[in-house]
């Protein structure tokens, strides 16, 4: 399983990851309390300039959150969002007109280079940079036109994982101010009591099936993708599990070929238009042979883990969370630590 038998017995609550993870329903109520006013005044001058586009700038589980933000601002703000490419900035030089358009940078850290290298071409190249990042000292926080803090503290463990929540909760605040949507602002308040419910709930019913597994699918649709993004990249850097991310949309286009008998599956689900198509995959899993686990899929086959019901705007928050939990306990029963994986570090210099 690649994990390291000298390591010293670690319980599962005196992890970083797992103290970190905890930490999320608090770090959300800060946050919105802090940040009411930077996203007011934002949401109001995004109304009254109305961008022709919104660009996402970010790498690793920041990105993951830029996936979850962009389904949402195309489906709720009706505004046109990709992803861009920090390398070509960094490594090409180059930088497409943005006049007109919202750069929104997602960093834990606002500290690697290609990062840097992008948003400073972008604000060069006409684009409004919007800065979400934890480190308020950071480059990024200084070069940002408008900065809204994650708010989440020091987080010491490798594995970002308040960040991350606080990330998604701080992409839907400012979406909430930005389309005057009282549901998303309601189900906002909810929010931190119900991390903390999901925290508590117990999926160790999958350690006994990824305790061995070598490789996995992680699925989900829509704004749950960046989650199951999330999720795969915990999978592989905490637990050493080759896990890879994909939209239900997309398994049937050549990786279903891949399935076979007792092939783990963890899959996402929120309820909203996307679920039917991601129960029918749950279906062909099954009909695979696969080993399916699922949050927030009722009538999938395989073993339901238990999900805390919420508004599908923020029912991929609470799973990730839950999730958390997961990843921390199965890391340490493949004999890894979760804090400290291999050849990997807090802050990531990609050049």
């Amino acid at each position: 399983m690649g994990g390291n038998r000298l390591m010293p017995r670690i319980e599962p609550d005196d992890t970083l990851m797992s103290r970190e993870a905890r930490e999320a329903s608090d770090v959300v109520r800060r946050q919105r309390q802090r940040n009411r006013t930077v996203i007011a005044e934002l949401a109001g001058r995004l109304r009254a300039t109305k961008p022709v586009a919104v660009v996402t700038l970010a790498r690793g589980s920041s990105d993951h959150a830029a996936t979850f933000a962009r389904y949402l601002i195309e489906t709720r703000a009706g505004v046109l969002t990709s992803s861009a490419s920090p390398s070509v900035g960094s490594i090409y030089e180059a930088m497409p007109d943005l006049a007109g358009a919202m750069v929104l940078a997602i960093s834990q850290s606002g500290r690697s280079p290609d990062l840097l290298s992008a948003a400073r071409g972008a604000s060069a190249n006409g684009a409004l940079l919007v800065a979400i990042v934890n480190d308020e000292s950071s480059p990024l926080a200084k070069m940002a036109d408008v900065l809204i803090p994650l708010a989440a503290g020091v987080e010491r463990s490798v594995a970002a994982s308040k960040s991350f929540i606080a990330s998604l909760a701080a992409t839907l605040d400012l979406l909430a101010s930005w389309t005057s949507d009282e549901t998303i602002d309601a189900a906002l308040s909810q929010l931190p009591d119900k991390l903390d419910e999901a925290w508590k709930l117990d999926w160790t019913c999958a350690l006994p099936v990824l305790s061995s597994a070598a490789a996995m699918y992680v699925v989900g649709r829509g704004h749950g993708l960046g989650i199951a993004q999330e999720a795969a990249l915990k999978l592989k850097e905490t637990c050493g599990i080759q896990a890879e991310a994909f939209s239900a949309a997309e398994v049937r286009h050549g990786p279903m070929a891949v399935v076979r008998k007792d092939f783990p599956v963890l899959m996402f689900g929120q309820p909203d238009e996307s679920l039917g198509s991601v129960v029918d995959l749950a279906n062909d899993f099954a009909a695979s042979g696969a080993s399916i686990f699922s949050a927030g899929v009722p009538g999938a086959p395989g073993t339901a883990l238990p999900v805390t019901h919420a508004d599908p705007l923020v029912a991929p928050i609470l799973q990730i969370a839950s999730f958390y939990r997961l990843a921390n306990a199965l890391a340490l029963a493949r004999g890894r630590d979760p804090d400290r994986p291999p050849h990997l570090t807090k802050v990531t210099e990609t050049l």
